[in-house]
């Protein structure tokens, strides 16, 4: 191809200027990027010509919050442009997530089920194909496959999905290495709102407060995915349309917000979590996201026993706060979309990476505040380089416990078990296991050209692995079986534009397993167990999708049918063998005790 018809073509695919900001990738990738294009079918002269009619896609995803956190799914939580898009788009009620952050993140780029992915534990390598802590190369990502499809292709926020984070590491798992134009955001898991650890912008590690291209008053992390989002949106140029994917770390621990968001919700949460939980669990029913017949789980925490309750409740206000902050993100993102004539044709989704987060990080102790600062300030261009910061910025150490109350900088506290049962309202469990608690999760899915009802339920089961073929299916692009010279392995979702529109899904069944926790979910029904040994649960998730009434034993057969079914998944996938096995598990005992 000579240089400049290579030139024109990669301007028609979204890979000019956007995608030499990646600076190695815009040099040393673009001829790869052209050939996998050429291969994988795409055609140059179609691009522009189809891309009037292709929707932009905007893939939103928020991190440690419960199926009842948002306002139209029930919550007390003010959440005005989730609720908006919900009330002219689609709510789905029975979509899932993998109920931890990287597995999750790992399946939403890969359209796989994430062993396939090779990530189906944390950031570290188990030694077995299924849990390598690093997205693998027989896999492809959306933004991979949507830029030979023509589309310019974006990030803000959490990575996730390798287990190379150093600034002087591996680059080849980082955003603009798997598809990315142009990245900002941390490629680690988890830190301070106020000052991330390994902070990038496309492959440069950064300091907030020595960044030259976005210098705000007061850095947010919140903040900053949402501008940067905005800036993105501004500044995409071409008739090429364009994918971007905005990956908040809100709610995740630490409870971190601005001054003038917790001050909204000082004194909601005084009476405690009995009340918060009953009246999100009335609103659900009649907003129809529950079934009106669906039981109520057991409370976890007993306020009456709380003793510091000021602090507690210190602790969902700031927790609050961080999702307002984040839905007014996502309002000024919208906004960009209306100002630039873009949104009847952007298909925007919104949906968490697991449920509630039970963790009790930084919830033991009483460590007070000094009357000075007394450690040296920080240089401003120094990165921070732990998950948990030793200081603030200007010196104050970083504390733990009841003595501080949780939100500014020098704080590092999670909101706790009890109040994660209230994010999960009304299911059982939490993040980490498989139960309701952990796995289920709000899908909005808003595109006024593409999808004609409006403020409309769909209750068909979907999961994240449908992201991938949906966004595939919308844009015309062609799935590769091989890139970059590598053979890839099939998609496993199934396009959610056919309940778009209101027609069903077909498919087989549903899977999940992480750190031993496993279900299997076949139309209404659902086996799991807690561990790799534990005891095989039956529901019926039409009746009973709170797991309040165990069938295993009444119902033997279909526990013996779902099990097989989901020990071939685990052979298929790399589940199996977990690690530290060489033999396949034992079959389990059935119980009848509700949990």
């Amino acid at each position: 191809m000579h240089n400049r018809t290579r030139r024109d073509f990669l301007k028609s695919i979204g890979l000019g200027a956007a995608a030499l900001a990646c600076g190695e990738l815009g040099r040393a990738a673009a001829p790869r990027l052209v050939q996998a294009a050429e291969k994988s079918g795409a055609k140059r002269p179609a691009f522009a010509k189809a891309s009037a009619d292709r929707p932009n896609i905007i893939v939103i995803m928020s991190d440690d919050m419960g199926y009842s956190d948002i306002g139209c799914y029930g919550s007390e939580i003010k959440t005005p442009t989730l609720d908006s898009l919900a009330a002219s788009g689609l709510r789905f009620t029975h979509f899932y997530n993998t109920s931890r952050c990287c597995p999750t993140r790992a399946s939403l780029m890969s359209g796989l089920y994430p062993h396939q992915a090779g990530v189906g534990g944390m950031m570290s390598d188990r030694g077995s194909d299924g849990y390598r802590g690093n997205l693998g190369k027989d896999c492809v990502t959306i933004a991979e496959v949507m830029k030979t499809a023509g589309y310019s292709t974006y990030m803000a926020g959490k990575w996730h999905v390798t287990r190379h984070t150093s600034p002087d590491g591996p680059k080849f798992n980082w955003p603009c290495q798997r598809g990315f134009d142009r990245f900002y955001g941390t490629i680690h898991g988890a830190g301070s709102f106020f000052d991330p650890n390994t902070l990038t912008r496309d492959n440069t590690m950064i300091s907030p407060y020595a960044d030259p291209q976005y210098k705000p008053k007061s850095f947010y992390y919140t903040d900053a995915i949402s501008d940067h989002t905005v800036r993105y949106i501004n500044e995409h140029k071409g008739d090429n349309p364009f994918f971007i994917y905005v990956a908040y770390t809100a709610a995740h621990w630490p409870m971190h917000a601005l001054p003038k968001d917790i001050a909204k919700y000082r004194g909601k949460y005084d009476a405690g979590y009995e009340p918060i939980r009953k009246a999100r669990f009335e609103r659900m029913r009649k907003l129809g996201v529950i079934e009106k017949h669906w039981k109520l789980s057991p409370q976890a925490g007993n306020w009456d026993k709380v003793s510091n309750k000021k602090w507690e409740a210190v602790c969902m206000e700031v927790y609050a706060a961080m999702i307002d902050n984040m839905d007014a993100g996502i309002g000024r993102i919208v906004q960009a979309l209306k100002k630039n004539g873009q949104l009847d044709n952007t298909l925007v989704l919104f949906f968490q990476d697991n449920g509630g987060c039970h963790e009790g990080l930084g919830r033991r102790g009483d460590q007070k505040r000094a009357d000075k600062p007394p450690l040296k300030p920080m240089d401003p261009k120094a990165l921070q380089p732990g998950m948990i910061p030793r200081q603030s910025r200007d010196g104050w150490p970083v504390l733990k416990g009841t003595g501080v109350l949780p939100g500014p900088a020098d704080t590092y506290i999670a909101y706790g078990q009890a109040w994660a049962n209230v994010s999960n309202t009304p299911f059982r469990m939490y993040k980490h296991w498989v139960h309701e608690g952990g796995i289920a999760t709000p899908l909005i899915a808003h595109w006024p050209k593409g999808i004609k009802a409006g403020n409309e339920l769909r209750h068909q089961p979907g999961h994240l692995i449908d992201i991938m073929a949906t966004c595939v299916d919308v844009s015309g692009a062609r799935y590769p079986t091989e890139y970059k010279g590598q053979k890839i392995q099939p998609m496993e979702g199934k396009s959610l534009a056919p309940a778009f529109a209101g027609k069903p899904i077909e498919r087989e069944a549903l899977y999940w397993e992480h750190m031993g926790n496993h279900a299997v979910r076949v139309g209404k029904w659902k086996l799991v167990a807690k561990g790799r040994n534990g005891k095989w649960e039956l529901y019926d998730m039409e009746a009973d999708r709170s797991e309040m009434n165990d069938l295993a034993q009444k119902q033997p057969d279909r526990v013996k049918e779902m099990s097989d079914l989901w020990q071939k998944y685990g052979e298929r996938t790399n589940v199996l063998p977990w690690p530290g096995t060489r033999r396949k598990p034992p079959k389990k005992k059935t119980t009848a005790k509700p949990k």
